[in-house]
C-alpha cells in the first residue's frame, strides 16, 4: 500500500512537470484524465476548461472526478427548491451549480463523476452509458444492469446508480453522470429533501428516485476497481493505451485561467443568484408568551434577491414604522440568512427601546431569517 502510494506520488509529480503542449498532445484520438483533487468548484471548473479550450476534433476525452461532500444542482434548478440549504450549512457540505441541465445530485468519495468529451457531431450519452453497463458487466457478469429511456442506470431493475446530464455547446460537447459506489445514502436523502413550504418555482425539478450503492451489491466493487474498469473499456473502444493521466486542477501551467473558473463558479452570483424566478407563500407560526401567532408572508425573488416582501401581521402587534422598516430592508436584498440577519441586527440596535416591543420585533426577524 504504502509502495502503491509513493508509486503515485511520483507519478504526480511528473505529470504536473509535463510542459502543457506535449501534455494535450502526447495522446490522439482519446484521453483518459483523473483529477486530484476532491473540490467540486475545482472539477466542475475543469470540465468548463476542457470545452472551451480542447481540440476535440482531433482528441476526445474521458475525465474523472471524485469530491468531497456537496450538492450539485444543475443549472436552470432553485437551491431552495432541491435541498435542505440549513442542513448544508450545519454539516459543511458545499453547493454548486454546474453549467449544464438535469437534476440535483449528492456527491462524496463514495460517488464517481465521469465526464466524456466529444465533439456536438460525435456527441452520444446512450453509448457512453452502455460502455459503463459493459465496464460493470467485465467485472461482475451477475450485476442486473441496464440502461433506461432516461438515459439512467438502473441495478436490479428498480435502483439508480447512475444520473446523466449534458452541455452541448455549439462545436463541443460534453456529458457526465455519476455512479454510486459506496456514498452515504442516510445524507444524501437528507440534504435532498426540501422542507421549505410555499415556493413556486419554474425551475427544473429533480426527479426522486430509489438509490443504490454498488458496494450493497458486492463490496469488492470499491471506486477505485470501478473507475479502473471504466477506463480500461473507454481505453478499448477508443483503441488507445490504458494510461490514466493525474491532473491538478490548480495548476495554470496545465489549464491556464483555470482560477477565474473555479472562483465564479464559487460566487454567490452563481450558485444563488442564476436561480429563476421564484416566489414564496407561506405562513410563520410564531409561538409568543402562551400563544401562536400565525403571520403570512409573500415574496417574490429574482436573480436571488427579494424583488416584493409583503409581511401580513395582526394588527397592533407591531407599530406599523417597524414593519414597515423591516420590509423596505428587505426588498432589494439577497435572499439569504447572512444578509438578513445582518440587516436585521443593525434594525435591532435602534429599535425598539420597549422591552415588550423588542421581543415581538426579535421573534419577527428570527422567524423571517428561518425562511431561507
Amino acid at each position: 500500500m504504502v509502495l502503491q502510494s509513493l508509486k503515485n506520488c511520483f507519478w504526480l509529480s511528473c505529470v504536473l512537470r509535463t510542459p502543457k503542449a506535449c501534455f494535450w498532445s502526447t495522446a490522439s484520438g482519446g484521453l483518459i484524465i483523473q483529477s486530484v483533487s476532491n473540490d467540486v468548484y475545482q472539477n466542475l471548473a475543469v470540465e468548463d476548461w476542457i470545452h472551451d479550450h480542447m481540440d476535440l476534433e482531433k482528441q476526445q476525452v474521458l475525465f474523472l472526478w471524485r469530491n468531497s461532500p456537496a450538492v450539485v444542482i444543475g443549472r436552470h434548478q432553485n437551491p431552495w427548491q432541491e435541498c435542505n440549504l440549513r442542513l448544508l450549512r450545519q454539516k459543511n457540505i458545499k453547493l454548486a451549480r454546474r453549467r449544464s441541465g438535469g437534476g440535483t445530485v449528492y456527491h462524496d468519495l463514495g460517488n464517481i463523476n465521469l465526464t466524456f468529451f466529444t465533439t456536438r457531431k460525435k456527441y452520444e450519452r446512450m453509448e457512453n452509458l452502455k460502455l459503463i453497463v459493459k465496464a460493470l458487466k467485465a467485472l461482475r457478469p451477475q450485476l442486473d444492469v441496464h440502461v433506461t429511456d432516461r438515459y439512467d442506470i438502473l441495478l436490479d431493475r428498480q435502483y439508480k446508480i447512475s444520473g446523466t446530464a449534458a452541455k452541448l455547446g455549439r462545436t463541443s460537447a460534453y456529458h457526465h453522470c455519476t455512479l454510486l459506489c459506496n456514498a452515504d445514502k442516510f445524507v444524501l436523502s437528507s440534504v435532498l429533501k426540501s422542507p421549505y413550504k410555499g415556493l413556486k418555482s419554474n425551475a427544473t425539478p429533480s426527479v426522486p428516485a430509489s438509490v443504490k450503492n454498488l458496494f450493497e451489491e458486492d463490496s469488492s466493487l470499491t471506486s477505485e476497481i470501478l473507475l479502473d474498469a471504466i477506463a480500461k473499456e473507454y481505453a478499448t473502444q477508443h483503441q488507445i493505451d490504458h494510461h490514466i493521466t493525474l491532473i491538478n486542477p490548480a495548476d495554470e501551467t496545465l489549464l491556464p485561467g483555470i482560477s477565474n473558473k473555479t472562483k465564479e463558479l464559487q460566487t454567490w452570483e452563481w450558485v444563488y443568484g442564476k436561480t429563476p424566478k421564484f416566489s414564496i407563500s407561506t405562513y410563520l407560526n410564531m409561538a409568543y408568551k402562551d400563544s401562536v401567532l400565525d403571520v403570512k408572508v409573500n415574496m417574490d425573488v429574482k436573480h436571488g434577491r427579494i424583488e416584493v416582501c409583503d409581511i401580513d401581521l395582526p394588527e397592533q402587534w407591531l407599530p406599523p414604522g417597524l414593519y414597515s422598516e423591516l420590509v423596505k430592508s428587505l426588498t432589494g436584498s439577497k435572499f439569504c440568512p447572512n444578509e438578513t440577519t445582518t440587516l436585521v441586527t443593525t434594525l435591532l440596535r435602534v429599535h425598539p427601546q420597549d422591552d415588550e416591543l423588542h421581543s415581538r420585533w426579535s421573534l419577527l426577524c428570527e422567524n423571517m431569517i428561518m425562511l431561507m
